[in-house]
């Protein structure tokens, strides 16, 4: 595979023992790590001595005020990795564009203390002792530049301060009894032993990253606290620091490969502009022919070059806006008037619009569903009617809404399934039969709900906990859960990507035992950046998937790419701007793999990625699965060839 995305730091088993449990490691391939023995490359400043061995840095304090270690290459917009342990009392932090000035140099400076975690302007003189310390303005989240102190006063004042006095949502309340099966990671510093910082400088942001909790230490590095210049470990105090896997790379720089097409799929792009994060197909016309739809635009087959408005069309832009009316689209006959509908989930509720019958117009639209919560919802025959009902979280529960018979353009009856707790929110939703008693079962991030045997709607559902994702820096869970036998046994699996905003997946086997109790055992597919992953693929932001038989064996197979620009254009999530990849994994039923399967997967392509959503389906009736997702790269389709002795 061309499209590989590895980790530049070479790290020997011994040290990965030191790594906190959790780490994931850093989100950028390094331009230069530190291997070596010696300070070549490096010059040191100040009152402190300095030391190399074997990839390790290590430095101590002559005097208090301490000394720098400093790097001879200049460098503006930079991403900074290390593992560093302080010890003794030392204080130590990372300088970053460490300008010359008449008196000595200045620079943005982030503390790495466990009683001051925070970033600041400091001025240095010609022998690298402090003159000055000003602490930066907050800032950080989804924004590359940040605005300047009138602009952002202005703005606070304009919402009221925060947030025009509405109190924030508690995304983690949890009704009682119950036990969630992760936890927040600690972040912070662990005072004397080892721990993980990833620092990002990019234009007037600096993000800091500890032991992959959320952004700590961020702040406005404007130009006058320096503009360009070189990075320089620090250490004070008194004591030790040492520095390993260090690595560093100019951010400016974006590498995005040459484009690629699997040589089983051939790509039609339908729209190049940033309409939707879904697409989905259904016999609009009632021609015999299914039809793309995608954000405000019917495709319709077999050319889907022709398309038509479902709602007046305006593009977004992806650098700086999200798809906000069309986060998700699911399709079927909600009306059931024997007509394909579609439901647009954006803006916190379901919007249904309704299919005008070939009247050239376009459709009515309802409010359907006032909250809608996550980021995934499925549409899918949870209570056995042949109907699909629309499954989400909303309000901290798991429901599913389905259209009231009697008007159905009114709003829908709306069924909670769940207790109280953090499931409601962001990302992840799955539906399948886990047990095997033949009725559907609901899953999320946190677990799995137990459809009663009374039916759907008799009341709450039994809650099964279980971390069908992973907690970093990021909210775990990520796009559709799929559930199927993987492994041959007869038994229901759980597939799924780890994190919509992170790295990881995995399939998770399931087991029983004696009395029939079940559980699950997880099997990596891509874990990180340390590890060795399938077909020697990793990339991040998995915030779509589906399965679908794409070779042809009878097995499903999985569908998953990655979501460019989840957070918009900045450096807010891991790897933003790696190639919006789209990948199939193909499940191979083998006796000798850790649960008796493993997946292999083909790049799709490496310009599109996938949204919210990813849809399978044979658009062609030609036998061979095709692909259609909408991205804000563009709506596409992927057809697939057919394969000789497809079953």
């Amino acid at each position: 595979m061309s499209h590989k995305r590895f980790l530049g730091f070479a790290v020997a088993a011994g040290a990965l023992a030191l790594i906190p449990a959790f780490a994931v490691g850093p989100t950028f391939k390094a331009d230069q790590t530190f291997k070596g023995s010696a300070l070549t490359g490096w010059h040191t400043l100040g009152a402190a001595t300095w030391k190399a061995d074997k990839g390790e840095l290590s430095g101590s304090p002559t005097q208090a005020e301490g000394g720098w270690l400093v790097f001879d290459k200049s460098l503006q917009d930079v991403g900074f990795f290390a593992n560093f342990q302080c010890t003794g009392g030392c204080k130590t932090g990372l300088l970053l564009r460490a300008e010359k000035t008449d008196s000595g140099m200045k620079g943005v400076f982030v503390s790495l203390n466990p009683d001051d975690i925070a970033s600041y302007a400091v001025t240095l003189d010609a022998n690298g002792k402090e003159l000055s310390r000003t602490k930066l303005r907050q800032s950080g989240g989804q924004v590359r530049i940040a605005p300047t102190a009138e602009a952002a006063a202005a703005l606070a004042a304009g919402r009221g301060g925060r947030g025009g006095g509405r109190g924030p949502v508690d995304q983690f309340a949890t009704s009682p009894g119950i036990v969630l099966p992760m936890q927040r990671p600690k972040g912070g510093i662990n005072a004397g032993a080892w721990n993980q910082v990833e620092i990002l400088l990019d234009a007037n942001i600096i993000r800091a990253f500890l032991n992959d909790g959320t952004e700590a230490a961020g702040g406005v590095a404007d130009d006058a606290a320096g503009r360009f210049g070189p990075f320089a470990l620090y250490v004070g105090g008194t004591g030790e620091v040492r520095f390993k896997d260090v690595g560093w790379k100019d951010i400016n720089v974006k590498d995005m490969p040459r484009e690629q097409t699997s040589a089983n799929f051939r790509v039609q792009r339908l729209n190049e502009h940033f309409y939707s994060f879904s697409a989905v197909t259904g016999d609009v016309n009632h021609d015999g022919v299914l039809d793309v739809i995608a954000g405000p635009y019917v495709y319709f087959g077999p050319g889907y070059t022709k398309s038509r408005e479902v709602y007046l069309a305006e593009t977004f832009n992806p650098s700086r806006s999200y798809a906000s009316n069309a986060m998700v689209t699911v399709s079927s006959d909600f009306t059931g008037d024997g007509w394909v509908d579609v439901v647009n989930f954006g803006g916190g509720g379901a919007t249904l619009y309704v299919n005008p019958k070939n009247e050239p117009r376009r459709w009515d639209s309802h409010k359907v569903v006032d909250a809608v919560a996550t980021e995934i919802v499925v549409a899918r025959d949870v209570d056995g009617d042949g109907k699909d009902e629309l499954v989400y979280g909303a309000q901290g529960y798991i429901r599913y809404a389905k259209p009231d018979p009697a008007n159905p353009t009114g709003p829908w009856v709306v069924h909670t399934i769940s207790e109280l707790g953090p499931w409601g929110y962001l990302h992840s939703i799955g539906v399948g039969d886990i047990n095997g008693d033949g009725k559907m079962d609901i899953l999320s991030t946190w677990g799995w709900w137990e459809q009663p045997k009374e039916g759907a709607a008799s009341g709450l559902w039994k809650y099964h906990p279980e971390a069908f994702g992973r907690w970093t820096r990021s909210y775990p869970g990520a796009g559709d859960i799929v559930v199927y036998d993987v492994n041959g046994d007869g038994k229901a699996d759980v597939v799924t990507p780890m994190q919509a905003h992170g790295v990881g997946l995995a399939w998770f086997e399931q087991k029983r035992d004696a009395a029939g109790n079940i559980s699950f055992v997880r099997h990596w597919i891509m874990e990180d950046y340390l590890t060795k992953n399938a077909g020697n693929v990793t990339f991040t932001q998995l915030h779509a998937t589906t399965m679908a038989d794409v070779d042809g064996d009878g097995i499903p197979d999985l569908i998953v790419g990655k979501r460019y620009w989840s957070h918009q254009d900045d450096f807010f999530d891991p790897d933003a701007y790696g190639a919006p990849v789209i990948y199939w994994y193909k499940t191979v039923r083998n006796p000798k793999a850790p649960g008796g399967a493993e997946f292999v997967p083909e790049l799709i392509h490496n310009r599109s990625g996938v949204g919210s959503t990813v849809t399978a389906v044979d658009l062609n009736k030609d036998g061979a699965v095709d692909i259609t997702t909408s991205t804000d790269r563009g709506t596409f389709i992927f057809w697939g060839k057919p394969k000789a002795g497809a079953k």
